[in-house]
């Protein structure tokens, strides 16, 4: 988005509000030897702008875009647009709010699973433009891990392009249903869902891929407290709470892995 562009929402209010309102009365500063025709310029100027926010939507959300048709996709992106200005002049910072509108859009509620796939296509979006980091490895946490009792003290902070995803519904399988190369394979995929099983996953970048991870609940909770700030001791009593059969092991194993572990704290928790 050029700055001219963004300046269009950021400067004069009545000018931003007749920008995005098909409805709204010309501003009065507008002004020509010919009003009809500068109507119809500012209209012209209008749909422009709209269709650009439109296509930016689309860009950041293909899944949502693929789920409902083009058509619903670009009529619901329009009702989105009319309500929510842009608060950047960085394109890649617009639509964040898509997950929350859908909520309340109503033609969208016989699809309740729209706006958690909006969600985490937004998190996508947000791992790609994280900043950097650097990491751990698994040599650098060799001599933690030779400890459990310090081990389960620590504090942890994550590489800032991770985000967790927790949903009532199949999101992810949902999400990686649409990945597929042909539109069978997506079908054969969507098939074998159960849309109402509550799903996790991790979101980062690794590598310079945007990936998403499907994790076990258990293992989400575990990952969320770490979030929050407890220890590794508390956040595995939350995901043995959940599930009997939570492995520590195997979701540290995968936060390695991943190379989302920026540094640790220990805590003088008993």
């Amino acid at each position: 988005m050029s700055q001219n562009f963004y300046d269009s929402f950021s400067g004069d209010a009545e000018f931003a509000a007749a920008l995005l309102n098909s409805a709204a009365v010309l501003p009065a500063d507008i002004r020509s030897c010919n009003r009809v025709a500068t109507s119809r310029r500012f209209a012209i100027y209008r749909n422009n702008v709209t269709v650009a926010l439109i296509d930016a939507l689309a860009d950041c959300y293909p899944v949502v875009n693929a789920l409902v048709g083009e058509e619903f996709f670009r009529a619901m992106a329009r009702e989105f647009a009319r309500l929510h200005a842009p608060r950047s002049p960085i394109m890649a910072e617009y639509g964040g709010d898509l997950a929350d509108f859908i909520k309340t859009f109503a033609p969208a509620a016989t699809l309740p699973y729209l706006s958690d796939i909006a969600r985490l296509e937004w998190q996508r979006v947000l791992a790609w433009n994280a900043a950097d980091a650097t990491t751990l490895t698994a040599k650098d946490l060799t001599p933690l891990l030779s400890n459990p009792a310090q081990l389960i003290r620590t504090s942890w902070h994550f590489h800032p392009s991770l985000s967790l995803l927790e949903s009532c519904f199949a999101t992810v399988s949902l999400w990686l249903a649409h990945q597929h190369a042909s539109s069978y394979q997506i079908r054969a995929s969507l098939d074998r869902l159960d849309f109402l099983q509550a799903e996790s996953a991790l979101v980062l970048r690794l590598h310079q891929n945007v990936v998403v991870l499907k994790i076990q609940p258990a293992q989400a909770v575990f990952v969320a407290a770490l979030q929050s700030g407890k220890t590794l001791g508390s956040a595995v009593d939350e995901g043995l709470q959940l599930s009997a059969h939570f492995d520590l092991a195997e979701i540290f194993g995968l936060l390695v892995q991943s190379e989302v572990l920026c540094d640790y704290h220990l805590l003088n928790e008993p």
